[in-house]
């Protein structure tokens, strides 16, 4: 065949009479195609060569039929931070399907990708109406016995009926998926026997993790695994449910220069990752190898992999991992205008696709929270560390005769959206709200735990973070004192309870909405078992719990004054902020000494919305983070008539009450209230005035951890009222 002109690599293409491979490479000196026998993958039946075009290797052939495995064979010069070697078999970077050979290689496949979308649309759930559920493929379904065996822990599995109402009777709008890409688990683990249970050791960008399907998927060397994949994904969005990827393009499995080569670094190794002068490798990962995204080709197969996915594969939102990375340009500094961030925003095929940002790494000032440029939203561990310290770090404080480190400033500025982290056009939606995430402890074994107990990873309890701003309650662990696990579910209420009134995206970890517990593992990577698996037998307590968060998931969306698209202003209205005001413990508007002593810890929120689409609501949040109880006078505010009592987190179940504005209040100690507000103000509804953007005005400043840390310490000061109005 006649090899036309190629400007880049985009893997394997039909063409007319079969299919054209390109792959790039900078430094290679020769490149081959090489055919394999689609029953016996490590049989080599022939070997084509590719012809140079640029940095482009390209051949046509009609030798690739469906289910055909192929790999490369690349050699190149030898020297420092080159790793070519013409003896392996190299995994294309574009491959969409990936088979095992029996001696444990990787082969790409070729694979038949027709599938029929019954023209289903992607739901269309505005940002500020998400909820994100993280959750495991296999470790949400695997116990579950509401599905026959051979699809439980799959692809299949998740997209069961029973998963499907169970996350729609739940609340939320967004399953995100941990790492689906195809991954390996890292040569210390099989060594130790134990595996990769996260997926965050990614072989292959483009083709999905096969082990997720089920068995008769796997066996169908043709592409069943990505039909049962977008079979997954029309489902989910049958039922109104979007789908979203953590994604993992920092490094590879490949890990240092002794790791197990398979693809980029048989392909380019000095062009692919980054390097020093004597050709070991950069490590911003802590996994062995850095991704150099300083270069265009490392850049293209990210957006190639986004595309796909988002488009092919039906993916409505991808979260990145370690994504300052990302960012880096050659000298290693991140840089919020880099080309890949500015691609990924602005690349057509990607505008309708939410992306979010783990906003740190390893590099040089790795931790970059708030950085990141409009467009994106990022994890928020502001957010997460001042709502532990709040209500954990600071009770255990209290029960040792000591003081509360963190006053109701931190949190006020923590609830109404980080105005000072975020301030572009996006608003509160660039915070990406959590308690807790895959990495780290439970909702209930921040409860139960004081410290970290890893000691089944293999590492003599040396892995996982120190810092969990966590509070056992005075026993750690599991106890059968009732005193004391009344008190924990009462702590649990209030971690869910303030993020799910907070401003901005609130994320929610696969099992914390029942009370899940990995006994007391915070870096369960390598465990996949019942320990992380989610149970589907609930006791009382645990469904009581259950109803919470569905109670809390319902009031979120009936009251989008709790969920403000714009930061406000105290000044003049803006569509689709909400307007805050702020009391304290009697009932009248914070001063500063309110603000500033961490011993007053009572704070009252009252959320008004401004209508944007929505019905005109109006929320008071009462905040008592005291470990006594108190009486806390509700505000008199305009036209408001009746206070209905919506929750409230010192009881397991939800009582109807209804009072007048000023009435007193008992409030539990450690606890919080939610109202809605009825009667309208004197004026009636507020009118949406011309949407006005601006930087509010920030904070003091925050002091930053060391480069990398894995948990950044709280703000150093509280801001002042004026300074956290959302």
């Amino acid at each position: 065949m006649q090899v036309q002109s190629l400007e880049r690599a985009r893997g394997l293409e039909r063409i007319e009479g079969g299919q054209r491979l390109t792959v790039w490479s900078q430094h290679a000196e020769r490149m081959e195609l090489r055919l394999f026998d689609r029953h016996d993958p490590d049989w080599l039946l022939d070997a084509i060569p590719m012809q140079r075009q640029g940095d482009v290797f390209v051949v046509e052939t009609d030798r690739l039929p469906a289910g055909t495995p192929y790999a490369l064979g690349i050699d190149g010069p030898e020297g420092p931070g080159h790793a070519f070697d013409w003896t392996r078999n190299a995994l294309p970077p574009h491959a969409r399907g990936v088979v095992r050979t029996p001696h444990g290689q990787h082969r790409a496949t070729v694979i038949d990708d027709a599938f029929d979308w019954g023209g289903v649309p992607r739901p269309e759930v505005p940002l500020d109406r998400q909820v994100i559920y993280e959750a495991h493929v296999k470790g949400l379904t695997k116990l579950s016995p509401h599905m026959p065996p051979e699809l439980r822990g799959t692809y299949a599995g998740l997209a069961h009926p029973s998963t499907l109402r169970y996350l729609k009777e739940l609340g939320v709008t967004t399953v995100q998926l941990l790492p689906v890409h195809l991954f390996v688990s890292e040569q210390r683990l099989i060594q130790q026997g134990r595996v990769n249970y996260w997926g965050y050791n990614t072989l292959s960008f483009f083709a999905p993790h096969g082990a997720y399907a089920s068995r008769r998927a796997q066996f169908d060397g043709t592409g069943g695994v990505l039909r049962e994949f977008k079979g997954m994904v029309r489902l989910l969005h049958e039922a109104g449910l979007q789908v979203a990827l953590d994604v993992v393009y920092n490094h590879t499995s490949e890990e240092g220069l002794g790791g197990p080569p398979s693809s980029l670094r048989l392909i380019d190794n000095a062009s692919y990752y980054r390097v020093h002068g004597d050709g070991s490798l950069i490590d911003w990962t802590g996994c062995g190898n850095t991704i150099d995204f300083s270069l265009p080709a490392a850049q293209d197969l990210v957006i190639d992999s986004l595309t796909y996915w988002h488009r092919e594969m039906g993916v409505d939102g991808f979260r990145f991992d370690l994504a300052p990375v990302l960012g880096r340009g050659a000298d290693g500094h991140f840089d919020a205008e880099h080309p890949l961030l500015q691609r990924i925003l602005s690349e057509p095929e990607l505008v309708e696709a939410t992306m979010i940002a783990e906003p740190w790494d390893l590099g040089p000032d790795g931790w970059r929270t708030g950085s990141f440029p409009a467009g994106f939203s990022e994890w928020n561990d502001r957010f997460r560390d001042t709502v532990r310290d709040f209500w954990l770090s600071d009770l255990r404080a209290f029960r040792h005769g000591g003081a509360g480190s963190t006053g109701v400033g931190p949190l006020a500025h923590a609830v109404s959206g980080s105005a000072g982290l975020f301030h572009s056009r996006r608003g509160p939606l660039e915070s990406v709200n959590l308690i807790t995430a895959h990495d780290g402890f439970t909702l209930t074994d921040l409860v139960r735990y004081d410290r970290k107990h890893n000691e089944a990873n293999g590492e003599d309890n040396r892995d996982g973070t120190d810092s969990n701003r966590s509070f056992n309650h005075g026993v750690e662990g599991r106890t059968e004192d009732v005193g004391v696990q009344l008190d924990r579910r009462r702590s649990m209420r209030n971690l869910l309870g303030t993020l799910l009134v907070s401003a901005g995206v609130p994320m929610l970890t696969m099992g914390d909405e029942f009370g899940r517990s990995q006994r007391g593992n915070n870096n369960a990577y390598c465990q996949d078992s019942a320990l992380t698996w989610m149970r589907w037998d609930r006791k009382d307590w645990q469904e009581s719990f259950l109803a919470q968060t569905k109670r809390l998931l319902q009031l979120r969306r009936e009251h989008p004054a709790l969920r403000p698209l714009w930061f406000g202003q105290s000044a003049q209205r803006v569509a689709g902020s909400s307007h805050l005001e702020w009391c304290n413990a009697a009932g009248e508007p914070m001063t500063i000494d309110d603000w500033d002593h961490s011993h007053e810890r009572t704070m009252q929120m009252l959320a008004e919305s401004t209508p944007l689409g929505e019905p005109y609501s109006r929320v008071l949040v009462i905040f008592h983070g005291s470990p006594r109880d108190t009486l806390v006078v509700t505000p008199q505010t305009d036209g408001a008539t009746e206070l209905e009592l919506l929750w409230d987190s010192a009881a397991d179940h939800h009582d109807d009450e209804r009072i007048e504005p000023g009435a007193r209040v008992p409030m539990t100690a450690m606890s919080m209230r939610v109202y809605a507000v009825h009667g309208l103000p004197t004026d009636g509804e507020p009118a949406a005035t011309v949407m006005v953007l601006r930087t509010p005005p920030s904070p003091p400043a925050l002091e930053e951890p060391a480069p990398g840390a894995d948990e950044p310490g709280p703000p150093s000061a509280d801001p002042p009222a004026d300074q956290t109005l959302a």
